[in-house]
């Protein structure tokens, strides 16, 4: 699959010397450098984290800078007010997962969305406003990463992103479009206007879009470090919008704020070991899942998007989720069973797959209910990062929504990650999942994600580093991209840009982006009872780097399903 004379002539071009910077080109050729490389969705992004990699940082310092840049420069997704998670591998082959996802309030309950019937109040107020704002976590995720693995000060790592502020940056086709997309619900919250409309109107591209006032509390956090954001000058100004906006977030909710390392989620498959995140992200468990049921068949002997491939990835997507579903929560909160980690769990799954029907999703964990939501956002975003040394980091983070909840709060948005934690048990939420009461609002409980940050390994040396925003996609477009690349022997690029589909359980539907299946395979899919949907938007914007076993060179790739780019020298 691998188109040898495209990567020919890269590997030539990324042969005149490890100081030239090479640059994601705009359509099919990956990029190809042979010392760092950087991923992200902003091409400003991409270019602070080289550039940190230049001066001697490592791929956790680039991290951080992607991060606070990204927090600048993709205001939809990359965030002061919200959390992730991120996985490192180093140089000696040391995995490290870490936890910096957002938590309740204290002052949260489970029944807090309900009316007096016990039916979710209109209006979405886990969606919108200052009700479905969580705890922050990114800000003190980024000092424990810092603290652990970093080598330059954390002021310089913070300064890119307070120049970018300063500046400013062309608004772009891409951001414009996610302005476009929420425009009349950004006109109902004046401080989201006021950072991203002009009198009220949408910018053009071309536009330079300045944030004085998040440059302003950047500079306070590189300063004064996170005790200014949990205990200080911008804990007083969340806790203030808090309290006169209805939301529920208080000094003592981000005094007790605490980012934790986690233990990783480790497998197999086919021969390459896998490394991704462990609960309370579902993302490392419900790939295991997924790939492991595959496992026991020979996938790569069925035509690639064709019925019978894509019958099997759906079987074992749709029981993959039934379970996420109903046992996976905060391990904090949640006893997780120890035996879904096991590889006879999946094959126990699999063994449940009838090769020539579709299974009904009621008929596997039928605890859940079968209802529908129409409502779905896409915006977490995530980066991918090699560095000289050897060390590589797979980070996503979100604040769930597209630009949050829309509160602002000292130039940045505040998540509404309260949505991704069970409003009521068997009502979906804004992504369509039904989820079980392992995921019930509790205070100080962190929301289950479906980030899945993940770095592959094959022969002891790192070979993909990989993940995606797209809410309850995430999980799938990173199984996707592992299946074409061992399963399928494609180049991580090729991998990237192939039509996805998606099944998360309930509701009871293949989803696949428009140009993915054909009008045969459509309807072989549906005379053995599956349902078949064509997506309206995409299915994720996924971030990768590959790195070649033979060459050592790295190969880096922007989603072309929009705005990001690869960077590398």
């Amino acid at each position: 699959m691998r188109n040898s004379v495209a990567l020919g002539l890269l590997v030539a071009a990324s042969l005149t010397g490890s100081t030239a910077l090479a640059q994601q080109p705009r359509w099919w050729s990956p990029v190809v450098a042979d010392s760092a490389m950087v991923v992200s969705a902003k091409s400003e992004a991409t270019r602070v984290g080289v550039e940190i990699l230049r001066r001697g940082g490592n791929a956790v310092d680039a991290a951080i800078a992607v991060h606070f840049a990204l927090a600048v420069a993709l205001p939809s997704a990359g965030n002061l007010g919200g959390g992730g998670f991120l996985v490192v591998r180093t140089a000696d082959g040391a995995v490290h997962t870490y936890d910096y996802r957002e938590t309740a309030p204290l002052a949260a309950s489970e029944d807090m969305y309900l009316d007096e019937s016990g039916e979710v109040r209109p209006g979405h107020p886990s969606w919108f406003g200052a009700l479905a704002v969580a705890t922050p976590g990114s800000v003190a995720g980024m000092k424990l990463v810092h603290e652990r693995h970093a080598t330059l000060p954390w002021a310089e790592l913070i300064e890119p992103a307070i120049e970018l502020a300063e500046r400013g940056f062309p608004v772009d086709p891409y951001a414009l479009r996610l302005i476009a997309g929420k425009v009349d619900d950004i006109r109902r919250f004046p401080g989201a206007a006021a950072i991203l409309l002009s009198d009220g109107q949408l910018p053009a591209v071309g536009d330079t879009l300045r944030q004085p006032e998040l440059a302003r509390t950047l500079q306070l956090i590189a300063t004064q470090g996170p005790a200014v954001f949990y205990h200080g000058e911008i804990a007083d100004s969340i806790v203030g919008a808090m309290a006169r906006r209805g939301g529920l977030v208080t000094h003592e909710d981000l005094r007790r704020y605490r980012a934790v390392e986690r233990p990783p989620i480790t497998f197999d498959y086919r021969g390459y070991t896998v490394h991704s995140m462990g609960p309370p992200s579902s993302g490392g468990i419900t790939l295991k899942l997924i790939l492991e049921q595959l496992e026991t068949i020979d996938l790569g002997n069925y035509p690639y998007h064709g019925a019978r491939a894509v019958h099997r990835i759906v079987e074992a997507m749709r029981r993959a989720f039934a379970e996420r579903n109903v046992l996976l929560g905060d391990p904090d909160f949640v006893d997780i069973p120890e035996s879904i980690l096991a590889e006879p769990y999946a094959h126990e799954l699999a063994a449940s797959i009838d090769t020539l029907r579709a299974t009904s999703s009621i008929d596997i964990r039928p605890e859940l209910s079968a209802s529908q939501a129409t409502v779905e956002s896409t915006e977490t975003t995530h980066f991918s990062i090699v560095d000289p040394m050897g060390n590589a980091v797979a980070s996503t983070t979100t604040i769930n929504g597209s630009f949050g909840s829309l509160e602002t709060v000292a130039g940045f948005f505040l998540n509404n990650e309260m949505d991704d934690l069970t409003v009521k048990p068997g009502v979906p939420n804004a992504y369509g999942l039904v989820q079980g009461r392992s995921n019930a609002i509790q205070p100080g409980k962190r929301p289950l994600s479906a980030m899945t940050p993940t770095i592959v390994v094959q022969n002891g040396k790192p070979r993909f580093i990989v993940g995606s925003p797209g809410g309850s996609t995430i999980i799938t477009t990173v199984a996707q991209i592992l299946i074409g690349t061992i399963d399928y022997g494609m180049t991580l690029a090729e991998a990237l840009d192939g039509g996805r589909i998606h099944h998360q359980h309930l509701p009871d539907t293949i989803r696949a982006e428009p140009w993915t299946l054909s009008e045969d395979t459509v309807a072989q899919l549906e005379s053995i009872g599956h349902r078949v949907e064509m997506r309206r938007g995409y299915s994720g914007r996924a971030q990768g780097i590959e790195l070649g076993p033979e060459t050592g060179l790295l190969y880096g790739r922007s989603d072309l399903r929009g705005g990001g780019e690869a960077a590398g020298f």
